[in-house]
C-alpha cells in the first residue's frame, strides 16, 4: 500500500483504531494479550442484537440499481465501481448505503457480462456481510466462490491489498483463474500462491491488488517475512535494512501487511487447524546416536498403562505416574553411562528426559498408521486430521517425528530447531479486518466470536433444500456396519441413484472397499494415498451408477453435477459411515447432496466401535452393546450415544485449541526479554 494509499485510508477511517503503522514494519492490527475479563465482556457485547437496518436497506436498493447500471457501458460501469468502491469499503458498518448498493451493483453486473453468472439474492447478501467484516454461513452449493469475488472486488478497488484464504491448492487456482475475467474487467491484477508456487513468484503474486492463498503458504510466508525484518521497527528501518544486512534484500517483502482477508471455509481454517500451531524450523544434523530413539521406544512398549503411565486419547495427553517417573530414573541412570556426549543431557535431566520418553509413548499409543501419518518411499507423512489430505513438508515436533520413524522401521530423520511459530488465531487476528464464508458456521459461532471477534450471519439458501435424511443406524461392530453400508449401497444403485461414501481414515476406506469389491460393487476410492485428481473424481459422483469412498471431505469445495437421470432417481445418496468429533463435520460431509435445489439424500450408519465413540463414550457404548447385542440400535439410543458423544469430543477439542493458545501466550512472554515478540 503506498503512503497516499495510507493517508487516504486514514482520512476515511481505514485503519480502524489500535493499529500504529508507523510502529510496524507493514500495516497489521497491533498484538496484545486481551485479558480474560475483557475477552468475555467483546463476547457478551458481541452477542446484542443488531440492528438490520442498512443491510435491508442495501439489498432493497440493489436491484434497481443492477437494472439502472445494466445500461450503462463498460467504461461508465468501471468509472462509478472505482468510484463507489472506497467510501463502501472503509467506513465498515456506518458505510454509506448508496456507495455500498452502487460498488456491488456494479460488480454484479460485470459479473453477467464476463462470467455469465447473475449472482442471486444470498450471494449479494453474503458480499455486504463480508465487506462488513463478518462470518457468513451460506450453504453448500450456493456460490461462495462468486461472493468472494464480488466483495474482494470492491474491497481492492478501495484500494485495500485483499486476501482470499482457503484450504488448499487446488481451490485457490481454481478460483482465482474461474473468477480472474471478473477481476480483469476492474483492471484488477490477481496473484496465487500455494505450495507449488516457488518463493521467488511470491513477492509478485502479492503485490497485486487480490492474492488467491492457502491457509498455510500465507502464514508460513508472514512468519518468514517476520523473521526477515526482525531487526526492522519501523517501514523508515525496513527501507534501510539491506544496506545493513544484505541477506534481508532477497528475502522482503511478500505480504505488504495484513490488511483484509475473505477465508472460504472458514470454520476449517480457524477452528479445525487452529489446535496445531504454525512453526518454521531448521533441520539441525542427525543425532550422533540414533539409538537413543529405539531404546525409548523399548521402554516405553514396556510401560503399563494405568499404573506407569495414563494417557487421554481424546486431547493425545500422556501423563507418567510416579512409578514411571521412578522406572525412567532408574533406566536413565544407567543409559547415561554408555551415552554419547550429545544424547548425555536427554538421560541426566529429568524434564528433558521426561518429555522425551511422552513423545515415545504418544508415538506407540496415540498415532496410527494409515490414519495420523502414512508411510510413502521410506518417509513418514503426515496426514492432515482435518481434510484427510498428506502434509509432505511438515513434521512432528520435539523428537516425535523421528520416534514415529524409529516405530516403523525406518532410519530417523534429523531433528528441527524451531525458528519461528504462530497459532491461527494470533494470525488471523492481526488483520486489520477479518472475514469468512463456510456452509458450517452455527455451531461454533461462539467460539468464533469469543476468540476472533467475529459475528456469525445466517444467509438463506437461494432454492429451498430437498434433502430427505434417513433414520440413523447404530451396528454394534464395524463388519456389521460395512455389511449395512454395502446393502445400502445396492439399494440406492437400483433406484437409479448415485452415491458418496464418507469415511475417517484410509483404513476404514480400505476396508470397506475390500466388501465393495468382495460384493462386486464397483466404486472408485479417494484418500490421501489416492489423491492425484481429488477434483476429477468427486466431479464423477454424481454419475448414474457411480460409487465413490471418499476419506473426510476429500474434495470439498468440488461441485458435483448430476447427470439428468440421477436427478429424476432422487439425486445423490451420501452415506456417513463415522461420526466426527463435531456435528458440524457430519453436515459438511451430509450437505454434499440436494444442492442448489437438486435432490437428494443422506443416511449415517455407524457402529458402536467407532474411534470416536471408543474416545470420548466407551462406557455407554459398553451399555448399548450389552442391551442390543445384534442389530441396529433404537433411534432414541443412537440419537443420545451421538450427543454424548460429539459434545464431550468437541469440548476437548476446544480445550486443545485454548491450550495451544494458551502456550503461544506463555511463549511470547518468555520472549518478551529478548525484544523480538511480536
Amino acid at each position: 500500500m503506498t503512503g497516499d494509499t495510507i493517508a487516504d485510508e486514514l482520512r476515511g477511517g481505514w485503519p480502524p483504531p489500535g493499529i500504529e503503522l508507523a510502529r510496524t514494519p507493514f500495516p497489521e492490527r497491533r498484538a496484545n494479550q486481551e485479558a480474560t475479563l475483557d475477552r468475555w465482556a467483546r463476547s457478551w457485547a458481541t452477542r446484542l442484537p443488531r440492528w438490520p437496518g442498512k443491510d435491508k436497506e442495501i439489498a432493497a436498493r440493489l436491484n434497481s440499481e443492477i437494472a439502472s447500471l445494466n445500461r450503462w457501458s463498460d467504461d461508465a460501469l468501471r468509472a462509478v465501481a472505482h468510484a463507489a468502491a472506497g467510501p463502501a469499503f472503509r467506513h465498515g458498518d456506518a458505510a454509506n448505503v448508496a456507495a455500498t448498493s452502487t460498488a456491488l451493483a456494479a460488480t454484479c453486473v460485470a459479473a453477467h457480462r464476463v462470467l455469465g453468472w447473475t449472482p442471486h439474492p444470498p450471494q449479494r447478501d453474503a458480499a455486504v456481510c463480508l465487506l462488513r467484516g463478518r462470518l457468513v454461513e451460506l450453504d453448500t452449493g450456493e456460490g461462495k466462490t462468486l461472493a468472494a469475488a464480488l466483495a474482494a472486488c470492491v474491497s481492492a478497488m478501495a484500494g485495500v491489498p485483499t486476501h482470499v484464504v482457503t484450504v488448499n491448492d487446488y481451490l485457490a487456482e481454481r478460483d482465482a483463474r474461474a473468477m480472474q475475467p471478473l477481476f480483469d474487467y476492474f483492471g484488477l491484477g490477481v496473484g496465487l500462491v500455494h505450495a507449488g508456487v516457488p518463493q521467488a513468484q511470491r513477492p509478485s503474486a502479492y503485490s497485486q491488488p487480490i492474492t488467491y492463498c492457502t491457509n498455510k503458504e500465507l502464514v508460513f510466508d508472514y512468519l518468514r517475512d517476520r523473521m526477515s525484518v526482525r531487526e526492522a521497527r519501523s517501514p523508515a528501518q525496513l527501507a534501510m535494512q539491506p544496506y545493513w544486512r544484505s541477506s534481508a534484500s532477497g528475502n522482503l517483502v511478500r505480504l505488504r501487511g495484513l490488511h483484509f482477508a475473505i477465508v472460504d471455509e472458514a470454520d476449517s481454517v480457524l477452528i479445525d487447524e487452529g489446535r496445531t500451531p504454525m512453526v518454521i524450523a531448521s533441520a539441525m544434523d542427525p543425532a550422533a546416536n540414533d539409538s537413543i530413539y529405539r531404546d525409548l521406544l523399548d521402554l516405553a512398549a514396556g510401560m503399563r498403562h494405568g499404573e506407569e503411565f495414563r494417557h487421554r486419547t481424546a486431547t493425545r495427553e500422556i501423563q507418567l505416574t510416579d512409578i514411571g517417573r521412578e522406572r525412567l530414573h532408574d533406566h536413565a541412570h544407567e543409559a547415561v553411562q554408555s551415552a554419547s556426549d550429545e544424547v548425555k543431557p536427554v538421560w541426566a535431566l529429568p524434564w528433558a528426559r521426561e518429555r522425551i520418553m511422552s513423545q515415545a509413548l504418544r508415538a506407540l499409543h496415540l498415532l496410527h498408521r494409515d490414519r495420523h501419518y502414512i508411510v510413502r518411499e521410506g518417509r513418514v507423512v503426515i496426514v492432515d486430521e482435518s481434510t484427510g489430505r498428506l502434509l509432505p513438508d511438515r513434521s512432528w515436533e520435539q523428537g516425535l517425528h523421528q520416534l514415529v520413524e524409529t516405530k516403523e522401521g525406518l532410519t530417523p530423520s534429523g531433528t528441527n530447531n524451531t525458528l519461528a511459530r504462530i497459532t491461527s488465531q494470533r494470525f488471523f487476528t492481526r488483520y486489520l479486518r477479518l472475514a469468512g464464508m463456510s456452509g458450517t458456521l452455527r455451531e461454533v459461532a461462539p467460539e468464533l466470536r469469543t476468540s476472533y471477534g467475529l459475528q456469525t450471519e445466517r444467509v438463506a439458501p437461494n432454492r429451498p433444500c430437498r434433502r430427505r435424511t434417513l433414520p440413523p443406524q447404530l451396528w454394534p461392530d464395524c463388519a456389521s456396519r460395512n455389511a449395512a453400508v454395502v446393502r445400502e449401497i445396492r439399494l440406492r444403485l437400483a433406484a437409479g441413484q448415485a452415491v458418496l461414501v464418507g469415511t475417517a481414515s484410509i483404513a476404514s476406506s480400505r476396508t470397506l472397499s475390500q466388501a465393495l469389491e468382495t460384493a462386486e460393487i464397483a466404486h472408485r476410492v479417494l484418500d490421501a494415498l489416492n489423491d492425484a485428481n481429488e477434483a476429477e473424481l468427486v466431479a464423477r459422483a454424481g454419475r448414474r451408477g457411480a460409487v465413490t469412498v471418499c476419506t473426510d471431505m476429500a474434495g470439498r469445495g468440488t461441485d458435483i453435477a448430476l447427470e439428468p437421470a440421477v436427478v429424476e432417481s432422487g439425486g445423490l445418496h451420501v452415506v456417513l459411515t463415522e461420526w466426527h468429533e463435531s456435528k458440524r463435520i457430519d453436515r459438511q460431509l451430509l450437505g454434499r447432496c440436494a444442492r442448489q435445489g437438486d435432490p437428494g439424500s443422506c443416511r449415517s450408519i455407524t457402529s458402536l466401535e467407532d474411534e470416536q465413540v471408543g474416545m470420548h463414550a466407551p462406557r455407554e457404548a459398553a451399555w448399548v452393546r450389552r442391551i442390543w447385542p445384534i442389530g441396529p440400535s433404537p433411534q432414541p439410543v443412537v440419537g443420545w450415544l451421538r450427543r454424548i458423544t460429539q459434545h464431550r469430543a468437541q469440548r476437548a477439542a476446544e480445550r486443545q485449541r485454548s491450550l495451544t493458545v494458551k502456550q503461544d501466550q506463555q511463549l511470547l512472554a518468555l520472549l518478551a526479554f529478548t525484544g523480538v515478540a511480536e
